[in-house]
């Protein structure tokens, strides 16, 4: 029983609203198309609008003023809101030949610099000190070996095994990031 009477209320409903639409959708788009400028958009505040008196159809129906002036003042409150929501947006602004372009993001650059030395700081002290004096301070294996006061080859050997160190923590930290093991 309460779904025949749901079906007849839609039924109902449904025939107000296209009641509505035969006799007052032109004069409802012709007003929203002064309104708003744009056929377009008049004909999305003509549809709002319908939308709006379905959804109220049952005091639209019980009501005893002017349906027309309802339905006139929901499409201009429609326009107002649209007008609103546009001026609360900032504009938009096209690059144009006078406006140079942004060449390239720095933030790829500073999240790779924190990885490398978030690595870097997982090294052992023996190897980040050969890392930093040969390619921090752009020593050479000699001048290195000599200011840390060990050979030469120990300063090769480090630095070989601190690369792989360095390679190994990098691709780990990307796996993670990536989700996808190393």
């Amino acid at each position: 029983m309460a779904r025949l009477f749901a079906r007849r209320a839609a039924s109902r409903d449904e025939a107000l609203v296209r009641s509505l639409y035969e006799e007052h959708g032109k004069a409802l788009l012709a007003y929203a198309v002064r309104l708003t400028g744009d056929r377009a958009a008049a004909e999305d505040v003509l549809q709002e609008t319908l939308m709006r008196a379905w959804r109220n159809a049952e005091s639209l129906a019980s009501t005893e003023g002017s349906i027309r002036g309802w339905l006139f003042t929901v499409a201009r409150n429609l326009v107002i809101d649209r007008a609103r929501a546009r001026a609360a947006r900032p504009t938009e602004v096209a690059e144009s030949p006078a406006t140079t372009p942004v060449h390239g993001d720095h933030a790829q650059t500073v999240v790779d610099s924190m990885s490398v030395l978030g690595a870097i700081e997982k090294l052992s002290d023996d190897h980040r000190t050969v890392l930093l004096e040969i390619y921090f301070h752009d020593r050479s294996v000699a001048e290195a070996a000599r200011i840390l006061g060990i050979p030469q080859g120990t300063v090769k050997s480090r630095s070989h095994h601190a690369l792989r160190a360095l390679r190994a923590a990098l691709a780990d930290r990307r796996a993670a990031w990536e989700g996808v093991p190393a």
